[in-house]
């Protein structure tokens, strides 16, 4: 070694040593970067007892308002997406016919009414003339007592030679001819209590008619009145479908209404629900609404996996089996008196997260 290389030694590279501040820096950073990584995913050791999914939607009652008779629409008395009361008055059909319809019904039943009265009538008459007859019976059995006596002189008489014979065959006629006269009598009793029978038989026919005039009459008050197409409920209205003139037939769908009565339902992964139960406390928030949060509780949850729901039942065939989380549909009311809740509509998506610690 040479005094050169012992005068200048050879220097070996070192990092460049930072300040201990510094250095504490990045390592928090990178703490505080692998903790919001674990926490978005839900990974331990920050997994907790709230269950997220964005597989959620609004969802409402929509119905379908149809008509139940047939006709032109005369009035259209609702626009697109308007506010309705329940029983206001949509659409009006042209009811001339069946305000035609009525008026005949209620001529009819009048008819049938009238026919009963008749009826009732004949009852009377029938009546009196069996109480006719009844006094004829009467007196014809007076006439037959006395025919009796009558003879009964007589065959005496003819014994005593007072009487002729000619007299006494005059008198056995007059008495066979009273007798013949109270069968008679009785014979026209039983002919005015079967008049009087048939009479109430053909009543109970005319009043069954008069039943069926007055159902008559009240299916024709209902067509009248099902020309006025009324709201069924409050809410709002769909697209209006039906114009003036039209002509449409019964269950031909005019519009839509969707009442103020929403929820959402949050379709989570099966091993997510294992510790939900109704009445835990949910929030989500609503892209339409620019993520704002809304607050609710869980209400139900689905008695079956979506999949069992499903008209084509999933089914592996080929044996070669992959396991696929199933959803479990979970509907969650949503508090009242929240001032955002009145923008939802049924269809929106959203967040959901339901704490189920509790």
């Amino acid at each position: 070694m040479n005094d050169e290389t012992a005068s200048n030694p050879r220097r070996l590279w070192r990092p460049e040593r930072h300040a201990p501040i510094k250095v504490a820096a990045i390592v928090a950073i990178a703490i505080v970067a692998v903790g919001s990584i674990l926490i978005a995913w839900d990974l331990p050791p920050f997994r907790g007892g709230v269950e997220r999914t964005e597989n959620a939607y609004v969802r409402g009652r929509t119905a379908l308002i149809a008509p139940q008779v047939s006709g032109y629409v005369v009035d259209v008395a609702v626009k697109d997406f308007q506010q309705v009361s329940a029983a206001q008055v949509l659409v009006r059909i042209d009811d001339r016919i069946y305000r035609a319809r009525v008026d005949q019904a209620r001529a009819h039943l009048a008819a049938q009414r009238a026919a009963l009265a008749n009826s009732d009538q004949a009852h009377a008459a029938r009546t009196a003339a069996l109480h006719s007859q009844q006094s004829a019976s009467a007196s014809a059995t007076a006439q037959l007592e006395r025919a009796k006596a009558d003879m009964a002189r007589v065959e005496e008489l003819v014994r005593d030679g007072a009487v002729s014979q000619r007299e006494y065959d005059q008198t056995r006629a007059v008495l066979r001819q009273v007798e013949a006269q109270v069968r008679q009598s009785a014979d026209a009793v039983e002919v005015a209590r079967q008049d009087i029978r048939t009479v109430d038989v053909g009543r109970k026919g005319l009043v069954a008619q008069v039943e069926a005039a007055e159902a008559q009459l009240r299916l024709a008050e209902i067509d009248l009145g099902n020309t006025e197409i009324r709201a069924i409920e409050a809410g709002q209205l769909g697209e209006i479908g039906v114009r003036l003139g039209q002509y449409v037939t019964n269950g031909t769908q005019l519009l839509a209404l969707v009442p103020n009565d929403y929820w959402v339902i949050a379709n989570y992964k099966e091993a997510q629900t294992s510790r939900m139960q109704p009445g835990q406390k949910a929030s989500f928030t609503v892209d339409a609404l620019g993520d704002a949060r809304l607050t609710g509780r869980v209400e139900r949850l689905a008695p079956a996996a979506g999949s069992e729901f499903a008209v084509l039942k999933p089914d592996n065939a080929t044996g070669n089996f992959v396991k696929v989380p199933q959803r479990i549909g979970v509907r969650i009311a949503i508090d009242p008196n929240q001032s955002l809740a009145a923008q939802l509509r049924p269809g929106m998506s959203v967040q959901v997260s339901v704490d189920a610690r509790d």
